[in-house]
C-alpha cells in the first residue's frame, strides 16, 4: 500500500499549521517550506476544510489554521479524507465486478482486511501534535521563525540585531 502525495502534503500542511499555531498560516509560506506548488496545496485544502480539519480565513490578511486542536487530529482522520480507495485487491472494490467464487470465504480477503484494520489502528494512535512535538526544531526547519519574531508569554522579545 502506498499513500498518495495528497495525503503526504495534507499531513505536512497540518503539521505546519500546528507548529505555527499562534498565527494564521499562508499557503505561499507552506508551499515554500515544503517546495511544492501553491495550486497543489489549495487543492488539498478543500477536503481538509470540508472535514473540519482546517479553517480558512479569507481576505488580505487571511490564511489557514487548524480546525481543531492538533492533539485531536489523528493521522487516520487525514488519511480517510485524502485517500480515495483502500482496495488492496480487486475483492475489496465495491463495484460488484468480482469474478472470484471465493469472495465470501477467502483467506486472502480476510488477511488483507485484518492488515488494513491494523494499519488504521496504528494511524489512529498518532496525532498531528505527536508529529510536531517529535521535532523540537520544526519551526526552524520550516522557516517559521524567520517569518515574524514571536513573543512567548513571560519572556521578553529579543532586541533586534545591530
Amino acid at each position: 500500500m502506498r499513500l498518495t502525495k495528497q495525503t503526504n502534503y495534507a499531513v505536512r500542511m497540518l503539521m505546519y499549521c500546528a507548529a505555527n499555531s499562534d498565527q494564521l498560516s499562508r499557503i505561499p509560506e507552506i508551499a515554500k517550506a515544503y517546495g511544492v506548488s501553491e495550486l497543489f496545496l489549495f487543492k488539498i485544502l478543500q477536503p481538509l476544510n470540508k472535514a473540519g480539519l482546517v479553517e480558512t480565513v479569507r481576505g488580505r490578511n487571511g490564511g489557514v489554521r487548524l480546525g481543531r486542536p492538533a492533539e485531536k487530529i489523528t493521522l487516520f482522520d487525514v488519511v480517510k479524507v485524502t485517500e480515495d480507495s483502500f482496495a488492496m485487491a480487486e475483492c475489496f472494490e465495491d463495484d460488484g465486478d468480482v469474478e472470484c467464487p471465493l469472495i465470501d470465504s477467502c483467506g486472502l480477503n480476510s488477511a488483507l482486511r485484518k492488515a488494513l484494520n491494523a494499519f488504521f489502528d496504528v494511524l489512529s494512535e498518532y496525532t498531528i501534535d505527536d508529529l510536531v512535538k517529535a521535532r523540537p526544531q520544526i519551526n526552524f526547519l520550516l522557516g517559521i521563525d524567520d517569518l515574524q519574531p514571536r513573543r512567548v508569554a513571560g519572556v521578553p522579545a529579543a532586541a533586534p540585531a545591530a
